[in-house]
């Protein structure tokens, strides 16, 4: 509680003057109103709930179904091959008729892969399942990985899968970059 202190008269004579009063204030009550506080802000005060992403899975099937062919014909496809140096090579070809003369190069402009794309899908069997193929290097770059992506977005493509490189595409690949330069106009990737 608050005291008041009140000096006594040391009891000379004199004037007579009001008397000056010392006042203390305990401040004890004041530091637990404090604590008191700062614990019910603490316990009603919302902390941030962790952001979650709701992922729409798809219902868990009754029956064992087949698994669907993933074959893709050759001529429903094309393979693109992200090299280094901002090179980039397609092909429609298998494991036994590709060669390196047939592993063509192309750039990311319109008229480059853009146009080499939309070709291969008009000369499709079957258009609408028409399956465009990445197959990114070692050497490969994101950003060309990301030109590409964005080049199916362009086009239409909804149906396009990443995959690695098979070992006898890679053998090709190789074969192909250690005998030609870069194309003129491409910087070598940092």
């Amino acid at each position: 509680m608050a005291e008041v202190q009140v000096k006594e008269d040391s009891g000379k004579g004199g004037k007579v003057r009001s008397k000056k009063q010392n006042s203390r204030v305990d401040m004890t009550p004041m530091v637990d109103l404090g604590f008191l506080l700062i614990t019910f802000f603490m316990f009603t005060t919302t902390f941030s709930k962790p952001n979650v992403m709701d992922l729409g899975l798809p219902a868990k099937p009754k029956k064992e179904q087949k698994a669907p062919d993933t074959e893709i014909k050759l001529s429903n496809s094309i393979t693109l091959i992200l090299g280094k140096d901002n090179r980039i090579f397609w092909h429609q070809q298998d494991n036994t008729s590709l060669t390196d003369e047939n592993l063509n190069e192309t750039n990311f402009d319109r008229e480059g892969i853009r146009k080499i794309v939309e070709q291969a899908k008009a000369r499709a069997e079957n258009p609408k399942i028409f399956t465009v193929i990445i197959k990114p290097t070692d050497d490969a770059v994101y950003k060309n990985f990301v030109d590409v992506l964005d080049e199916m977005a362009i086009t239409k493509n909804e149906m396009y899968g990443v995959t690695e490189l098979k070992p006898w595409e890679k053998a090709i690949y190789e074969k192909k970059v250690g005998e030609s330069p870069a194309p003129a106009g491409t910087t070598p990737a940092k």
